[in-house]
């Protein structure tokens, strides 16, 4: 739970930025950035879910790449959908889900490295806690 909340405080920052600039309006952009990051951190946790599962585990171990794209795909048909209903306008809709998935894809990829990083650095200080006792 602490790695989808980590994740959904950058997602937060980077769907109101680019709202805001894409619509010039404070209330929209702000009520875009609320509703758009909360159905995508929804479907990050069951991305993640699903990613944990045996199957993916095994074939897919230690691959940040994939495991990013098929969440870029989740989060483009999210923005796209979320923001044409707020706002009705199919350009806006388009552009969101152009810009806003692609910088939040890359801090996502980011995101993951750090967690890996931290899950091995965190094995390995529990390796060698067991070896000192």
């Amino acid at each position: 739970m602490k790695k989808t909340v980590s994740f959904a405080v950058i997602h937060f920052t980077v769907a109101f930025t680019v709202a805001f600039v894409l619509t010039g309006d404070i209330l929209l952009g702000s009520l875009i950035a609320m509703v758009e990051p909360i159905v995508n951190t929804v479907a990050f946790y069951f991305h993640e879910k699903a990613w944990e599962s045996k199957m993916l585990k095994n074939a897919l171990r230690g691959n940040p790449g994939r495991k990013t794209a098929s969440f870029a795909a989740v989060h483009f048909s999210v923005a796209f959908t979320v923001v044409y209903l707020l706002t009705g306008d199919i350009l806006v809709g388009s552009l969101m889900a152009m810009i806003e998935p692609c910088i939040n894809t890359m801090a996502y990829y980011f995101h993951e490295k750090v967690w890996q990083k931290r899950a091995t650095l965190n094995t390995w200080y529990c390796h060698h806690d067991s070896m000192i006792a």
